[in-house]
């Protein structure tokens, strides 16, 4: 199985509109963060997890050609703001886009993407078409992969994990809930979010991610979903410990 981190940045991605700090104005590749999101890929069976505002430019550069679904954690624009863009896939593969989601998440996409949600008669020629999936705690399924939801709380906000055999990919949570980690107990490979440095009222701080993979005792960690105010990679991850380091756009895991 391979994982190709699409996106390791936060709702604004790094650099941030605007903003003159150092990490922003670094020069640095690994400090340059697109929305968070991650592609699984095994024989011939390619899923992505959320489709934020830079999904385009991210199939683009990891050269996707096929996609057989799209995992949504939740319905926060920078996880679906990109679902228009699944056209091209509608076109090249002649169906619909399999989007697993929770309810909430649907309803928000329904909303977001009206559009492609009306009566086949009054629809405008060339409109995105999916094929809106239930996630409800079991398995999901797509080919030879099995995928677990692991649900989460981001605030005030259902969000989802997910787990395929020993890897575990976690964003977007407030803390990691005893029936959760239980649930990721055995993993060997984890993406988790790191926001920043300060605790966060809806994220994962970086000593709480820290804390979470050392509890889960896994082989490596890499953080995502990471801010500017975290600081430049090149000098966070000398001061990790050696098994984890930020995660950057392009970064692939072997599993």
């Amino acid at each position: 199985m391979k994982i190709t981190v699409l996106g390791s940045g936060t709702s604004q991605g790094v650099p941030i509109i605007g903003c003159e700090c150092e990490v922003c104005k670094s020069d640095d590749p690994k400090d340059k963060r697109l929305r968070t999101s991650i592609l699984i890929e095994e024989k011939d069976t390619v899923i992505c997890i959320d489709a934020g505002p830079d999904f385009r430019a991210q199939m683009l550069r990891a050269g996707v050609t096929h996609l057989d679904a799209i995992l949504i954690t939740h319905q926060h624009k920078d996880h679906i703001g990109g679902l228009d863009d699944v056209r091209p896939f509608n076109f090249i593969q002649h169906k619909a886009m399999p989007i697993y989601a929770s309810s909430e998440a649907q309803r928000e996409i329904m909303r977001e993407y009206s559009y492609a949600f009306v009566e086949e008669d009054k629809r405008y020629p060339g409109s995105p078409s999916y094929n809106l999936i239930d996630i409800d705690g079991s398995p999901i399924i797509i080919n030879d992969i099995s995928i677990e939801p692991i649900k989460l709380d981001h605030f005030n906000m259902l969000c989802y994990a997910f787990r395929t055999g020993i890897f575990g990919y976690v964003t977007d949570l407030s803390y990691l809930s005893e029936e959760a980690f239980q649930k990721l107990s055995g993993i060997e490979y984890l993406v988790i979010e790191a926001l920043r440095e300060e605790p966060h009222y809806s994220h994962l701080c970086l000593s709480q991610a820290i804390e979470i993979a050392e509890k889960l005792n896994v082989r490596k960690t890499w953080f995502t979903h990471v801010g500017h105010r975290m600081g430049k990679a090149a000098e966070v991850n000398p001061a990790l410990p050696a098994n984890m380091m930020l995660a950057y756009d392009g970064l692939i895991i072997e599993i």
